[in-house]
Parts: C-alpha cells; sequence; structure tokens
C-alpha cells in the first residue's frame, strides 16, 4: 500500500506543472450547500466540510445502490454486513451517530441501532437530485444523532410550466452488470401546468448472488471463500459443497421504489406533496449464514432480514415573508418503517420471527431573516416516535406456532423529542465570516416491561427524561480563487434510543446483550481547521483536521441477570453484555482533497482520509471501534465533445489487529484473522465511458475491479464484488 500512496503523492506534485489556462469549474469555487443552515448558502462563508454530488455526479457514478454511491466517491466508508444493505462512516462515527435526512426529514428513528446500519438501502439513487454530506457535529442545525456528519438526500422536485402550454418529460434507463447479474429498470415522468406539477418515479432492481473476486491474497487464500451452503434435503439441513467458492450463495434480493411528488401553488404559498414508498424482498444476513462452530458445523440454516419497508407522506411548504423572516420552510412528515428478522438453527425445526414496526411523526418549522451584515437563523422541531415490537416461532415441519422474546419491549416504547435553535453569521466583510449557533433539546423515553413472560427484570418500565444544549463557532476567511482558512469548534450529543436502552438481542451466538435504564446522553466536542489554497486557476489542494473529544460514550460492558454472568439463550450459553456510558473516547483525523485542471479535455481529482480513536481507560487506551483504516479514491476524467470517461481507483490501507475492538462492532470473526482481527489492504481499478448519442439517448460502460481482486471492507460481513461490467442505457425525453 506504500507504493500506493508515494505514486499517489508524485501525481499530486507533477500535476502542477501540467496545468493549462482553463480554470477549474466555478460551481467549484462558488458552490452552494443547503444542509449547512437549512437554507442555501455559499459555502466559502462555511466553516464545516461539504461534499456534494450533483444530479450530473450520480448519474456519470452509474452506481446500483446509494451505498455503493458512497463509496464510489472515495469520501465516505461504508460497511455492509450482506450484499442488501450499507453502512455509511463518516469520521469514525456509524449507523446511529451519523444522521440521514431526505427532503429535510430525518430518517434515524428510535430503533436506530448502535452496530452497522443498512437503512440507506431505502434510499433510491435513481431519483436524487443531489446529496450533500455534511463532516463533524451537526446537532445545533440536526439535534441528536448528527455525531459524524449529516448525510443530507435531496430528491428531483416537480417542475412547473412556464408557458401555456403543459410541460412533459422525463428519464428512463435499463442497467445491466455482471458481479451480480443486475437487472435495474427505472421510469420518471414530470408534468407541469403553471401552478400544479406533478412528479413519479418507479424503480425496480433485482440482484442474483454477487460473485467476489478471485484474486486473493497469498497469506490468506481461504479468506471469504464460500465453501459450503445449507439446503434442506428430505427434510434435514444438510451442507453442500459450494462448486463455485467465489459464489457468494444467498445474497441475491430485489428492491422496489416508488415517488410521487405534487407541487401547487396557492397564492404566494409554494406547497409540495411527498409521498415515497420503498420496500425489498427478503434479504439474506449473509455474514450469519457463513459462522461455523469449533466443529466446523453450520450455526444457521436460515438467517434473512424480512422486506425493508420505509413509507413517508410529507406537507412541505413555505409563509409569505414577514418583519421577521425573510424565508421560511415548513414541514409535516409521517414515517412508517418496517422491518423483521427470521433465523433458524442448523438442523433445528423450529424459526424464530421478530418483527418491528415504528411510526413516526414529525413537525420542523424553520426560518431565515437577512440584515446588512447579518443572515439569522431559527427553527423548531418536534419528534415522535413509536415503537411496536412482536415475535413468534414457527415449526417449520408441524407448522405449530408460538410467542418468543422480543427485541423491544413487548408492550411498546416511545421516544419524544423537542428542540429550539438559532444560528447567526456574520459578514464582517467581504472576506471575513464569522458563524455561531446554538441549540436546546428535551428528550424522553418510555419502555414497558410490564409483561414479563420471558425476563422478569427488577423494574416494570423505564421512563426517562433527558435535555442537551449544543452550540458552535467558527470563523472563516476566503478570499475568491484563492484561498480559505476555517476554524471551528461544535458540540453535539445524542440521546439513548429505545434499541440503546431497552434491546434485549443477541449480539453474536455466544452474547445476549440486555436493557440498562441508567444511560445517559452521548456528548462530543469537535475542534476542527480547515485550509483550501487555489493555484493560479487550475488547481485547488484542500486539508481538513478534527480532533473530537467523546464522553458518555455508548459501547457494550459486562453485567449479570440474575446475579449470572452467562444465561442459555437460543439453544446455547451466551456471556451476559449491556450498553453503558465509556469514560470517555476521542477520535482525531485528516483529511486531503486535490483537484486540478489538466487541460480543457482532462481533470484530476483525489481524496484521501485517515481516522484514529480510543477509548480512555485505567488501564491504557483502547481501539475504540467503527474506526476505518485510511481510505480514499484517485481519479482521471476525460471529456471531449459526446464522450466521458474516467479512470480511477479506489483504496484501503490495512487494519491491523492492534486497531481493531474485539468487545465492539469491528467483527474480528470476519475478517483474515477471524481471533485477533485483521483486514489487509487493497487498490481496484476501474474505468466507466459514457458516449452521448443525441439530445434523448446515452449509454454507460464500466469495468470495476478490473484485476478481479479479492478483498472485503473492514467490519464486512460480505465480501466485494469482484470484477464487474456494467451497461447502461438512458433515455430523456
Amino acid at each position: 500500500m506504500m507504493k500506493i500512496y508515494i505514486i499517489a503523492v508524485f501525481m499530486l506534485c507533477s500535476l502542477h506543472s501540467l496545468a493549462q489556462k482553463d480554470s477549474i469549474n466555478k460551481d467549484v469555487l462558488e458552490e452552494i450547500t443547503i444542509s449547512a443552515t437549512r437554507f442555501a448558502e455559499k459555502t466559502s462563508r462555511i466553516a464545516q466540510q461539504v461534499y456534494h454530488f450533483t444530479e450530473k455526479k450520480i448519474a456519470d457514478a452509474n452506481q446500483s445502490t446509494t451505498a455503493d454511491l458512497l463509496i464510489n466517491s472515495g469520501a465516505v466508508f461504508v460497511q455492509k454486513s450482506q450484499f442488501g444493505g450499507g453502512s455509511p462512516v463518516i469520521r469514525g462515527f456509524e449507523a446511529n451517530k451519523v444522521l440521514m435526512v431526505v427532503d429535510g426529514i430525518r430518517m434515524n428513528n428510535a430503533i436506530y441501532r448502535g452496530g452497522h446500519l443498512q437503512n440507506v438501502l431505502t434510499i433510491d439513487n435513481s431519483v436524487l437530485q443531489s446529496v450533500e454530506i455534511l463532516f463533524g457535529p451537526s446537532s445545533v442545525m440536526y439535534g441528536s444523532d448528527a455525531l459524524g456528519g449529516v448525510m443530507s438526500f435531496y430528491t428531483k422536485n416537480p417542475r412547473f410550466s412556464t408557458s401555456d402550454k403543459l410541460l412533459i418529460n422525463g428519464n428512463a434507463f435499463l442497467r445491466y452488470s455482471s458481479a451480480a447479474n443486475e437487472k435495474t429498470g427505472h421510469f420518471d415522468i414530470n408534468i407541469g401546468g403553471k401552478k400544479l406539477a406533478s412528479f413519479t418515479s418507479v424503480s425496480f432492481s433485482d440482484f442474483d448472488d454477487l460473485k467476489q473476486g478471485s484474486n486473493y491474497y497469498d497469506d490468506y487464500p481461504g479468506w471469504g471463500k464460500r465453501n459450503f451452503y445449507v439446503e434442506r434435503i428430505n427434510g434435514l439441513d444438510s451442507m453442500v459443497k459450494n462448486t463455485d467458492r467465489e459464489k457468494q450463495k444467498f445474497t441475491g434480493y430485489q428492491q422496489y421504489d416508488i415517488l410521487q411528488k405534487f407541487a401547487f401553488v396557492t397564492g404566494k404559498i409554494n406547497h409540495t406533496i411527498n409521498l415515497q414508498y420503498s420496500t425489498s424482498s427478503d434479504i439474506p444476513r449473509y455474514d450469519r449464514l457463513t459462522e461455523t462452530t469449533g466443529a466446523g458445523i453450520a450455526k444457521f440454516a436460515e438467517w434473512y432480514y424480512g422486506p425493508q419497508e420505509r413509507l413517508v407522506a410529507a406537507w412541505q411548504f413555505n409563509l409569505p415573508a414577514s418583519k421577521i423572516y425573510d424565508q421560511s420552510r415548513l414541514s409535516l412528515a409521517y414515517q412508517n418503517i418496517g422491518e423483521s428478522r427470521h433465523n433458524r438453527n442448523y438442523r433445528s425445526d423450529r424459526i424464530s420471527r421478530r418483527k418491528e414496526r415504528v411510526n413516526v411523526y414529525t413537525l420542523n418549522a424553520d426560518f431565515k431573516k437577512n440584515f446588512t451584515r447579518d443572515e439569522l437563523g431559527y427553527g423548531i422541531e418536534a419528534n415522535f416516535n413509536k415503537v411496536a415490537s412482536k415475535a413468534n416461532f414457527e415449526n417449520i415441519v408441524t407448522g405449530a406456532t408460538g410467542e418468543i422474546d422480543t427485541r423491544y419491549p413487548a408492550d411498546g416504547s416511545n421516544t419524544n423529542s423537542y428542540s429550539i435553535y438559532g444560528s447567526l453569521i456574520h459578514k464582517f466583510n467581504n472576506n471575513f465570516t464569522a458563524n455561531a449557533g446554538a441549540r436546546v433539546n428535551h428528550s424522553t423515553l418510555e419502555a414497558d416491561f410490564s409483561n414479563k413472560s420471558f425476563y422478569p427484570f427488577p423494574f416494570d418500565d423505564i421512563k426517562q427524561q433527558s435535555g442537551s444544549f449544543t452550540g458552535s463557532a467558527a470563523l472563516v476567511y476566503a478570499k475568491k480563487a484563492k484561498y480559505k482558512i476555517s476554524a471551528s469548534v461544535a458540540s453535539g450529543f445524542r440521546t439513548p434510543n429505545v434499541d440503546d436502552l431497552a434491546k434485549i438481542f443477541e449480539s453474536t451466538s455466544s452474547t445476549l446483550i440486555i436493557p440498562n435504564p441508567s444511560l445517559e446522553p452521548e456528548k462530543t466536542i469537535s475542534y476542527e481547521i480547515g485550509a483550501e489554497k487555489y493555484f493560479g486557476k487550475n488547481i485547488k489542494l484542500g486539508v481538513v483536521a478534527w480532533y473530537t473529544n467523546y464522553t458518555n460514550a455508548l459501547t457494550l460492558g459486562d453485567a449479570t441477570y440474575k446475579g449470572q454472568a452467562t444465561v442459555a439463550y437460543n439453544g446455547g450459553i451466551a456471556n451476559i453484555k449491556t450498553t453503558v456510558n465509556a469514560a470517555a473516547a476521542f477520535n482525531k483525523g485528516i483529511q486531503v482533497n486535490f483537484m486540478a485542471k489538466i487541460n480543457a479535455i482532462f481533470s484530476f481529482a483525489s481524496t484521501l482520509t485517515y481516522t484514529y480513536g480510543r477509548i480512555k481507560e485505567d488501564s491504557g487506551k483502547y481501539p475504540l471501534d467503527h474506526i476505518p483504516p485510511m481510505y480514499g479514491k484517485t481519479s482521471v476524467t476525460a471529456n471531449y465533445k459526446k464522450i466521458r470517461a474516467e479512470i480511477f481507483a479506489l483504496y484501503n490501507g490495512k487494519k491491523a489487529a492492534s486497531d481493531f475492538n474485539l468487545r465492539g462492532e469491528d467483527n474480528q470473526l470476519y475478517s483474515a484473522d477471524p481471533i485477533n482481527g485483521y483486514v489487509p489492504g487493497w487498490v481496484t481499478f476501474n474505468a466507466n465511458c459514457a458516449y452521448q448519442f443525441n439530445k434523448n439517448f446515452r449509454l454507460q460502460v464500466s469495468i470495476e475491479n478490473a484485476a478481479n481482486k479479492y478483498y472485503r471492507y473492514f467490519a464486512s460481513g460480505v465480501s466485494a464484488p469482484g470484477q464487474n461490467l456494467g451497461i447502461t442505457g438512458r433515455y430523456s425525453f
């Protein structure tokens, strides 16, 4: 891997002499962010680092899922426990410590877990207009969960006609990729009048079992090979030899996404009705299906997630300007989320089914007032979650059913959150800007444990209240097309949710996590400095460094149940664990970004991220889990008339055993060293090319992992795709 970094640095240095008089796209210099302030703002006035996907960049990437889109950027690390999913990591924070927002509506709910979270799958990248990744704590603007950052996804909006003629346009594409025999189809249509418009989108994807690379590591020739799978033969589970060990049996799934938006105008008010629905087939939990006992016998015959459903219904509108605000955005939203887990031990006739349903209601009201030198933003937010959890078993031979323990309290649980925030941007002059903000939040949680059929805990319910105050301050000095320097400090918080506080969960086949009613909110304070330098009109170099102090960090700790450290569970003996507030932790890191326009045709870009994290303990410092190895992307892009082509490398450094957290969610079991944890570094070489035949039709061809390298992302239980040929035909009208 060191050779890769040396070559990358050499390319960065040498490109300065290759640059011509053509300038970098002006959009880079005057990029606009919405996520940082909830209203359009120039990034030159914002201290936080923002990565922006435009609609064109999303289409050019030509990725199968939104998780793959994030991976392809090189700016975000993504973990996968199964092919149908993806858990983004931002600055060493993952899952429920990274906030996902779709069209201004927060996705994170009361059962977002602290391990690996695959909900990004429910966002259809085919219908995205833009994506903004806001790095660093963002609790002032977004409240709980935004410790590592915010990923804001914006779907396409209906377009009005500017004439008396009805505006009708749309897009369609078909895509095939070879690694998983992917077949994807998408169609969207916009019908717009002067005051009423509609946008409709439908997407469907079908994936077969994923093939991994066959170019294995010499030191780990058997790592990740699918040697067997379980098949029921004559009523008996049997381990069947996999004749194609590169094919990851039981990874395939289907995905369905529908979006419908209506936009209409009444007087001076613009309204949008936003309806979204995403669902899938059953999705096999591939990592669990590969586990074996010490004797080499499969642990599970079945382990899969049921359809992952997300329904959104929102009414969003603005109010006419008044004396106390110039811009406004109000949103009332309802979400219905369904997920389930189904697992059956090897040669057992009993399958366990655990189902969760979450109803979420949100209210957001955001306002902005402009003054001569100041921009004042303020707003309120209310969020209500109600969780229902059911569980039963079924005998697959006799059909008999019965109750089993639920994942969350059987008699229900709920969370409520109320916030008020304010932010101020003060412009000292055209170059010098100061930002400040504060947020007050109050949260409640109730969980009913009166049903003691399975676990008679020494409490009937859990009722918790917590309040949080967060603030931020930043200074930005930017001189257009020359440089930008920024420094900021921001605090963040994350209130324990139902998953943290009230879950009964089998983390592994030998570990059972039980509730902890005394958890407190996690808190961070983060310091960040950044610098961007433009060399002439051709080259941009950016460096961002951060340090985050993390208190009350949630992690697993030893626990007892009825005075015992182990318990009989799911046919075996499990060690008792519970989620606890660790004394303190920290993470720090640096990200380097480089862009250069070589000439009118060629451009170059590279990004590299390094993160280091530790838990502070009396005995010393222990690795913080979820910290990815060094990762990045380097690419050369060419645009010439009707042709666009890109050659790029994606790469990860090694994750050494000394950096693995063996007590948390680093999943050493699925690494090259299942005892101590180790993931070797890797690099893949990729290319894509697009040809625009005319204004309507575009053909895209891509080759990913050209060397058919076998590799696996850190903490992932499924291996990455091998050599993958993709073909996409797009038609616009």
